[in-house]
């Protein structure tokens, strides 16, 4: 179980400056800043930008966490890996019938700003996502 754990928190910081534009925190606006640190106190992230926000890279009480944040400082999102066994019943079901024989290599759960709960499990380079009660809603494609 914990080398699982290691590869899952490996991956997350292997994959995520592949996405992002790796920053300096020099480079990232001070509203941003600010509104991480008031977020997470006492947390030093990695910066990177994509699609034109902010992304915060960081561990958490333990876990391995992101947060997305708009130019003016506004988080729009956090992400905090989770193991698989903590994905809704649901979702493993859902997972577990149509895509038969596949493993999910990654779960994470995402936190919206507007207090939307949903989660992520990735499975054959798809992230699946689902809604809190493990409703799936889409897949997207790496």
């Amino acid at each position: 179980m914990k080398k699982i754990l290691l590869i899952q928190v490996l991956a997350l910081f292997i994959t995520m400056p592949s996405c992002a534009q790796k920053l300096k925190e020099s480079d990232v606006p001070a509203v941003v800043r600010t509104a991480f640190a008031k977020q997470y106190p006492g947390v030093a992230p990695k910066w990177g930008k994509e699609d034109g926000k902010y992304e915060a890279g960081f561990k958490n009480k333990g876990k391995n966490m992101s947060a997305t944040f708009e130019v003016n400082g506004v988080m729009e999102e956090s992400e905090m890996s989770i193991d698989v066994a903590d994905l809704p019943a649901i979702a493993l079901v859902y997972i577990k019938e149509n895509y038969k024989g596949k493993r999910i290599t990654e779960a994470a759960k995402i936190s919206k700003a507007d207090g939307t709960v949903n989660y992520e499990a990735e499975v054959s380079k798809k992230d699946l996502i689902f809604d809190a009660t493990g409703k799936f809603l889409n897949e997207i494609n790496h």
